[in-house]
């Protein structure tokens, strides 16, 4: 097993990996923080500020651009923190425009709901998303030298084919969660609540889910072989 291999990894390549960390998977401890800093200053600094709309903007705004500013002072892939900025510009944007706090969280329901339809279609068509995954991140795959064909290359395999299958409902759920719960929030302008689901919901939830597609993935491919114990004669 190479070190590569062998070591904990992050986002949806996680699924491939021997073994799982939560905290690695979800983008080290920097990256939870700065996925999490700019919603969370925003319920806060809203609250303390007797709701008044402005400082909260300025303060999610403010630390979603320090994330960025920081990982390019220190020359580190930006591409997260990048992402996040952008989610957070179009949520202040939609906030300041309607003038609710609420809408600054709009973009993240729209987002789950995209998911849910789409991931939701990838188990109807017979290509679920956790075997496009597993597909494309396997150390054969396209992002490791391989052929594209690679990636469907598991759909030969009936058995694989429904495990994957019910890999990827764990996700269609956690978005269905997500909507069935911020969405009444949200419709309710009732933005500490929201705030709060949407973070006890966000990368905890992501994790776990994370974790229950991993052990049936890894279940589905079985251990490693041993290597044999005295050469061949």
């Amino acid at each position: 097993m190479s070190e590569q291999q062998g070591a904990s990894a992050r986002g949806l390549r996680a699924l491939t990996g021997e073994e799982f960390s939560a905290t690695e998977a979800l983008g080290g401890v920097r990256g939870v923080v700065e996925s999490v800093a700019p919603g969370l200053l925003f319920v806060v600094v809203y609250l303390v500020a007797g709701e008044r709309l402005r400082p909260a903007l300025i303060a999610a705004v403010a630390a979603a651009v320090l994330a960025v500013v920081a990982r390019l002072v220190q020359r580190t892939p930006v591409t997260q923190a990048f992402s996040g900025l952008l989610g957070v510009a179009v949520g202040v944007v939609w906030a300041w425009r309607s003038g609710a706090a609420s809408n600054y969280f709009l973009v993240g329901l729209l987002t789950n709901g995209a998911y849910l339809v789409g991931t939701a279609l990838t188990i109807v068509l017979g290509f679920p998303l956790v075997g496009l995954v597993v597909g494309l991140f396997a150390k054969d795959g396209p992002l490791s030298g391989g052929p594209w064909s690679a990636v469907l290359a598991w759909r030969g395999d009936r058995s694989r084919r429904r495990v994957y299958a019910l890999a990827t409902w764990p996700w269609v759920g956690m978005f269905a969660v997500r909507l069935a719960v911020q969405v009444p929030l949200y419709l309710q302008s009732d933005v500490a609540w929201l705030g709060t689901a949407k973070l006890a919901m966000g990368l905890p939830l992501t994790a776990l889910v994370l974790w229950v597609s991993w052990r049936m993935v890894r279940a589905a491919e079985g251990p490693p072989a041993a290597a044999p114990e005295h050469p061949a004669r």
